[in-house]
């Protein structure tokens, strides 16, 4: 379990500091936002879920809501970015399918 938390601290930081930057420093060339958002966060919800006791998994889920809200908000300080709803709607879905594929292979 230790190896989950690593890479979900690490994958976390570069979440955030992707979202966090100016856009002039990002590529040019990026895959669609909304689906980047999507995969971010269902990686990050299928990692939690890994870590997560089971008590407390809707709390890891909604802990990953309410970073990827916080995260809209600020973007608002960072040149060239805002709030969006579309991103945040990606980022509740990705949350979702990382939460059911983690179940689904607990159950295999």
């Amino acid at each position: 379990m230790m190896w989950e938390m690593a890479v979900f601290i690490g994958f976390s930081l570069a979440l955030v500091a992707g979202c966090l930057v100016p856009n002039q420093w990002l590529p040019s060339r990026l895959p669609n936002d909304k689906l980047m958002h999507f995969g971010a966060y269902a990686g990050l919800a299928l990692l939690a879920m890994r870590i997560a006791p089971a008590a407390s998994a809707a709390l890891w889920l909604a802990g990953l809501l309410l970073a990827g809200w916080l995260i809209e908000c600020l973007q608002q300080l960072v040149p060239g970015r805002g709030f969006s709803w579309r991103d945040m709607a990606a980022n509740a879905a990705g949350v979702a399918a990382g939460a059911l594929c983690a179940a689904a292979l607990a159950s295999i």
